[in-house]
């Protein structure tokens, strides 16, 4: 079977395991069905996820002008304490700023690799922790806008890991923590701002990944560097595809690639 289009992140279904999904434009594919089987990519091509012309890739799926120019790449996406629209002031364009970063944001605590704290939508609970693999997850706070949630991330990364170590929490190198207790730990460091907000009682997010062997080695897999790749999927966990030859590929780092899959 033969399917082509622009990669961009999998959808997921929060189940036991989680469900994956690639949709292209013509094709929508159930990724776990595919566990067991040789996959086949090849890159043929390159859109950009904004402006949709055949240009290189710059970061997150977007042509160097459009990361540059459009509002879904303003440095607050990365770094929700640049925030300003609760402020009245624009970015990029206040509209989508006041859209975006005017809503409910949770900052959580997450274990993919490492106890890490991060920001994300309340719309995007529980998907963002699945994006990033984590097996477990609970909320610290429940604030009205991004900068808050920003301020407190930033406050508590002193204290804790914000990023994740993609390798360990691929090869399942991890040790289970009592996520309550860190968040009761690190509420003395919540900023004065968004500690009315602190979520007293709630409970551990438990995810189980659609994953048969985990790698020893592991062997990035970059369409740039590498755009003609065979191997048989053994397992989905955070955005990465595990092969068993110990590739792994990250679906999400790749957006933005026209690549044609044989089944």
């Amino acid at each position: 079977m033969l399917y082509t289009g622009v990669l961009i992140k999998m959808q997921t279904e929060f189940l036991e395991p989680i469900q994956y999904y690639l949709v292209f434009e013509n094709d929508f594919i159930h990724v776990n069905q595919l566990l067991n089987k040789t996959i086949d990519i090849k890159l043929i091509g390159h859109q950009c996820l904004s402006c949709g012309l055949n240009k290189p890739i710059y970061r997150q799926g977007f042509c160097k002008t459009c990361f540059f120019d459009k509002p879904f790449a303003g440095d607050w996406i990365m770094r929700p304490e640049l925030s300003t629209a609760h402020l009245g002031k624009e970015d990029r364009d206040i509209d989508y700023e006041t859209k975006v970063q005017l809503q409910p944001h949770i900052v959580y605590l997450a274990n993919s690799s490492n106890v890490k704290v991060g920001v994300t939508r309340k719309s995007q609970v529980p998907t963002r922790w699945i994006d990033q693999g984590a097996h477990e997850a609970v909320e610290i706070v429940e604030v009205p806008n991004r900068y808050l949630a920003g301020i407190t991330e930033v406050a508590l990364k002193d204290y804790v890991a914000d990023k994740t170590n993609w390798r360990t929490m691929l090869k399942n190198d991890i040790k289970d923590e009592d996520l309550l207790e860190w968040k009761q730990k690190l509420k003395a460091y919540i900023p004065e701002e968004a500690l009315p907000y602190f979520i007293e009682d709630n409970t551990e997010t438990h995810i189980k990944f659609p994953v048969e062997q985990y790698p020893e080695k592991l062997k990035s897999l970059n369409l740039s560097k590498t755009p003609h790749y065979s191997g048989k999927l053994v397992g989905i966990k955070g955005q990465y595809l595990i092969f068993e030859d110990n590739t792994v590929f990250n679906v999400r780092s790749n957006e933005g690639s026209v690549v044609e899959l044989t089944v």
